[in-house]
């Protein structure tokens, strides 16, 4: 762990984003232009994000699979629309082999091995798992077809940063096929919830859901849903959405089904996913200048022992922490200690408070007197001392208590920075200044939208709701709120 402190919030946000995630050793740059390595304690957290997520998935009738990595440029240019949202971030493969170069200095891509198609390297998998669908589905008996993936995905970004933009990411990408529009417009909305209270439940993050403009939405859908968080900075980050498709890809690649009367009928479609830009929802929101804070859903070690000694008391101070750690491994997964006598107990607090680990206990020679222990929780650095006769049940409710106050605190930043705006002035005025999410009423046309953003770099984030007023821009009236920021 690097012993560098870390940038101030109120300094430079950006270098304090940069800095967590160093110090807190969950990612670092690859070799590779704007893809990164994520190191086995980002990992550890990411498995934690998936192994949740995946559990509510199933729970929605979803199975698991997974397609090619590699897509038929031909598959990919079947949708209009789909290939024009992507085609400035692919990664194309037009050969397979590698020779000798002649002049023997290293290897050249061999010209004689060039593919009879190109092949995109996956941004995202509609077009490779519909041509697939389309031989899985005859009759109305194959449907609701549900699938969801794991996987790696490449869009050649511009500007990279760890966790929110990167050439490489990981995701989750559900697809459903449904026999009428009713049932894949419930799909959507179960979908959407099942994010909003992933992102309450297990990110603590108080969010934002709703319906994207038509410029916002995805390439090839009919309607996009999506799940805004609210950054420290006042900034928005989008890290779910869930797309209505209608029958576009279903016509383009012929996923047709035969109803119970023997009608032939194009399918209805659905698609959403989440990435690995959650954990930067959860670095941004969470922390502070200390370091990572990690909601204990989440954290791959949520106790850390500290054993305090000289030379004399060693042996029974960690016997004595041994104890504590069956006693609160009985009821509480994830706990650790940490007895490297190759580093200062000073060294340690710094590196698990760096870490975000959620409850640091430390054990010293008057522990064993007293029969207790001092904790300390991360999310408010609080010290206090519990008795170890039941010290399982209660890091176990001290855990559920930072849980809860992460997620207060997070709908309390979200409820203080979220404007109803009247006039364009005011608009412009919050967003030079704190930001953060803005109500106001727009036309829905594209030349009002890209004048905001053009002004003030802020987008419509997604439908609040409706009543009646006047767009923020053009003062036409509207009966539809949306919700603005800048985004991520």
């Amino acid at each position: 762990m690097s012993n560098k402190g870390i940038t101030p919030r109120n300094q430079s946000y950006s270098q304090w984003y940069l800095d967590i995630i160093d110090r807190a050793e969950l990612a670092e740059n690859s070799s590779v232009r704007g893809c990164m390595v994520i190191k086995p304690y980002g990992y550890a957290i990411w498995e934690n994000i998936q192994k949740e997520l995946d559990r509510r998935i199933k729970g929605l009738g979803v199975s698991n699979a997974y397609f090619p990595l590699f897509i038929p440029l031909s598959f990919f240019s079947k949708e209009a629309s789909h290939v024009k949202g992507f085609a400035k971030e692919c990664a194309v493969v037009t050969h397979y082999r590698l020779k000798e170069a002649e002049d023997g200095s290293g290897v050249v891509v061999d010209p004689s091995a060039k593919l009879e198609e190109e092949l995109i390297v996956r941004p995202t998998s509609e077009t490779i798992m519909y041509d697939t669908f389309s031989r899985w589905i005859t009759s109305w008996r194959d449907l609701p077809l549900k699938i969801n993936q794991w996987a790696n995905i490449v869009r050649w970004e511009k500007r990279t940063r760890p966790f929110l933009r990167t050439t490489e990411f990981l995701w989750q990408e559900g697809h459903t096929v449904h026999s009428n529009h009713e049932e894949s417009e419930k799909q959507v909305l179960e979908a959407l919830k099942m994010y909003t209270q992933f992102a309450k439940e297990v990110l603590a993050l108080e969010t934002y859901g709703g319906k994207k403009s038509e410029s916002e939405k995805f390439a090839g859908a009919v309607d996009t849903y999506g799940v805004e968080a609210l950054m420290q900075d006042g900034k928005a980050l989008q890290f779910g959405t869930s797309h209505d498709l209608g029958q576009n890809f279903a016509k383009v690649f012929n996923i047709k089904y035969t109803d119970k009367e023997g009608k032939v009928d194009y399918a209805w479609q659905t698609s959403w996913g989440v990435s690995t830009r959650m954990m930067g929802a959860v670095i941004m929101s969470h922390s502070d200048d200390l370091g990572l804070v990690l909601p204990p859903v989440i954290a791959p070690i949520k106790v850390v022992i500290i054993p305090i000694y000289k030379d004399s008391s060693k042996e029974k101070v960690l016997e004595f922490a041994k104890d504590i750690e069956s006693k609160i491994s009985a009821i509480v997964e994830g706990v650790k200690i940490d007895d490297r006598e190759y580093e200062s107990v000073g060294y340690k607090f710094n590196e698990w408070e760096k870490k975000g680990v959620p409850i640091r206990v430390e054990i010293g020679e008057k522990d064993l007197d007293r029969n207790g222990v001092t904790i300390v929780r991360r999310d408010t650095n609080e010290k206090s001392e519990i008795s170890i006769n039941s010290i399982g049940s209660e890091i176990n409710m001290l855990l559920d208590s930072i849980q809860s106050n992460l997620l207060s605190r997070s709908s309390t930043i979200l409820q203080k920075n979220t404007h109803t705006i009247s006039s364009y002035d005011e608009f412009k005025k919050q967003l030079k200044g704190e930001k953060g999410f803005l109500k106001a009423y727009w036309c829905g046309s594209k030349e009002c939208e890209d004048g905001i953003k053009y002004d003030t770099k802020a987008t419509t984030r997604c439908l609040s709701g409706e009543g009646k007023g006047n767009c923020i821009y053009c003062e036409k009236e509207s009966t539809k709120e949306w919700v603005f920021a800048i985004p991520y």
